[in-house]
């Protein structure tokens, strides 16, 4: 049957509660780049909600590229 969509509204709802959770704690993140093996995404897609949801508001954001 293919991969699964991507719901990029889904995303970036986490994306805005991981950003708050933190902010709250002081954390830093760091991730694959989620969203673009199996669920289909795209890095096009996904690297602007990053930009807008954790970089913008001052959450220090590191992606592995493996």
């Amino acid at each position: 049957m293919g991969n699964p969509p991507i719901r990029y509204e889904a995303v970036r709802s986490a994306l805005e509660k991981v950003a708050d959770h933190a902010l709250q704690y002081d954390a830093s993140i760091h991730m694959p780049r989620i969203g673009c093996g199996l669920a289909g995404g795209t890095w096009d897609k996904i690297e602007p909600l990053l930009m807008e949801c954790l970089s913008s508001k001052g959450v220090q954001v590191t992606v592995y590229d493996f």
